[in-house]
Parts: structure tokens; C-alpha cells; sequence
């Protein structure tokens, strides 16, 4: 195919050798597969922040920090050298957490590298050489569901214990090759204890998990796996090899929260009374 203006510089400097066809155009960036000497890569082109639909972007900003204060100022400001700082910090954070997760094994296309903005990293592939299938393209057996969750909600677990959560994990970025699932898509990964919203993004990710295999395996809808791996990693309990039940205790804070709310509602009903025992009293 005619080489994208995008990867032009790569072409140019012997990065790649060849771009072969657009793999996929997502929400917030165009994937291609490429040549690269005698191997095949994904190049990932990210989109610009304003033709990005990605949305709540500063909610999985919360908690990376930069070292250089003036880009730190500039991001504040959202001064036109704070959106560049802002769009590298967004790009590096895939490359920052491939690495980590790699590291950790998890299994991540591995990286190659960012060069000019653009990620280079391992092409995942089926058994015949083609671009794997995404989770949402396939349909599982009843067993092969519940197997391939469990791998899942155990590369989740990987994850946390290095620290990280994807942020917008589902069915529409695991990729299955020949050995099983492959998680992609992770510019929006955060730093668990960093993040003040990870939490709830890593009930989102497993509940995603939960609600797409319950499709081919229906008792998976009565799983609480994402309370259960929180409160693990909370008391600090959690390792890559920790045994989980996919169940976990009611939440007491919610539970403490209405028995507030009910002390309120009957305080409230009896300072009515009280009010009106007064008012029957002026009255005679």
C-alpha cells in the first residue's frame, strides 16, 4: 500500500522497509502492519488529541507525574507546549506499561520501541501467519469460556501486582493467538496506587471480562472477582499466585453508608414530630 504520511520519517530512515495494510483504526490510533528488515511489526500511529473520541482522558492522567516542572506547568495551563507534553506523556504511558507488564509476564505485544510518536511492537498472529482475531470475532464452548477467563482475570492480577491497571479493558482489545489471550490497547493504563480512580477502573475491566464470557457461560454472572482481587491488593495480599474464589464479603462501607442514611431519615421524622407536638401545644 502507498505509505501513509504518518510513516513517511520511518521509511526515510530505515526504520521499516515496507508498509503492508492498515490492521485496525480505533479511538485513539491507526495500527499498520509493517515490515522491518526480515521481520513483520504494528506500528501504531497515534491520533491527534482533537480527532481522539477517546473521552475522560484527564481521569487516566490523574497520578503520572513528570520530573521537569515547567512541562508540569505547562500541562496545568494547557498552554500549546503543555498539550505537546501532555500528547508524549499520553503516548509513552502504552510504551511505559508494555515494558512493566512485560517484565512482570504478562502477555503484551512486546515493544520495540517509539520512534518520531510512533510505536513499533510485536505483530500478534494465528497459526497461519494472519492478524489474530480479536475476543468480540469469537464465539467459546461453555468450557473453553471459563478457561480463557480465568487466564484472563489472572494476567489482571499480574497486572495489578506491577502496579498497573489497563483502564478499558473488554473484548474489543484482547487479541487470541495460538497460546491464548494477548492484552493490547494500554495508552490508558494507570498507576494503581496512583490513580485515585483505579479502583473503579479495575471493576470495570473485570466486570467487562465477567459480562462478555457470561454470554457462553452463564454462572460466570454471579462472580465478584473485581471486589475480591481489590481487597486482596488493599490488605496487601495479593500475589500473581494468589487462589481466588471469584467471590468476596459485602462491601461494609456500603452497608454503613445506609444505616447512616437511616439514622438521618429517623432523626429527621422524629425532629418533624417534635416540631409539630409544639406547634399543637401553642395552638391550645
Amino acid at each position: 500500500m502507498k505509505t501513509p504520511k504518518s510513516l513517511i520519517p520511518l521509511q526515510e530512515e530505515g526504520v521499516i522497509s515496507e508498509v503492508l495494510y492498515q490492521l485496525q483504526s480505533g479511538k485513539e490510533a491507526t495500527v499498520y502492519r509493517v515490515r522491518a528488515g526480515s521481520e513483520e511489526l504494528c506500528a501504531k500511529v497515534y491520533k491527534d488529541a482533537t480527532r481522539r473520541s477517546f473521552r475522560q482522558a484527564a481521569t487516566y492522567r490523574e497520578g503520572r507525574g513528570t520530573r521537569n516542572t515547567r512541562d508540569a506547568r505547562a500541562m496545568a495551563r494547557g498552554s500549546k507546549f503543555g498539550k505537546q507534553v501532555t500528547e508524549g506523556s499520553w503516548r509513552n504511558a502504552e510504551v511505559d506499561a508494555l515494558y512493566r507488564l512485560a517484565e512482570a509476564g504478562v502477555r503484551v505485544p512486546k515493544p520495540y520501541g517509539v520512534f518520531d510518536g510512533i510505536l513499533l511492537m510485536e505483530l500478534i498472529t494465528d497459526d497461519e501467519g494472519q492478524a489474530a482475531s480479536r475476543l468480540c470475532e469469537l464465539v467459546f464452548s461453555e468450557d473453553e469460556a471459563l478457561e480463557i477467563h480465568e487466564e484472563l482475570i489472572r494476567e489482571v492480577v499480574r497486572m495489578l501486582c506491577a502496579g498497573v491497571v489497563h483502564g478499558d479493558l473488554s473484548q474489543y482489545n484482547i487479541l487470541m493467538d495460538a497460546w491464548g489471550p494477548v492484552i493490547i490497547d494500554l495508552p490508558q493504563a494507570v498507576d494503581a496506587a496512583g490513580n485515585p480512580h483505579a479502583r473503579g477502573m479495575l471493576e470495570r475491566d473485570v466486570n467487562n471480562l465477567r459480562d462478555f464470557f457470561a454470554e457462553f457461560a452463564p454462572a460466570l454472572r454471579d462472580t465478584r472477582y473485581a471486589a475480591e482481587i481489590w481487597g486482596l491488593y488493599e490488605d496487601g495480599a495479593l500475589t500473581p499466585e494468589t487462589p481466588l474464589t471469584g467471590h468476596a464479603e459485602e462491601d461494609l462501607h456500603e452497608a454503613d453508608l445506609i444505616s447512616v442514611l437511616r439514622e438521618i431519615e429517623d432523626a429527621r421524622l422524629e425532629e418533624e414530630a417534635r416540631q409539630r407536638r409544639m406547634q399543637e401545644s401553642e395552638d391550645d
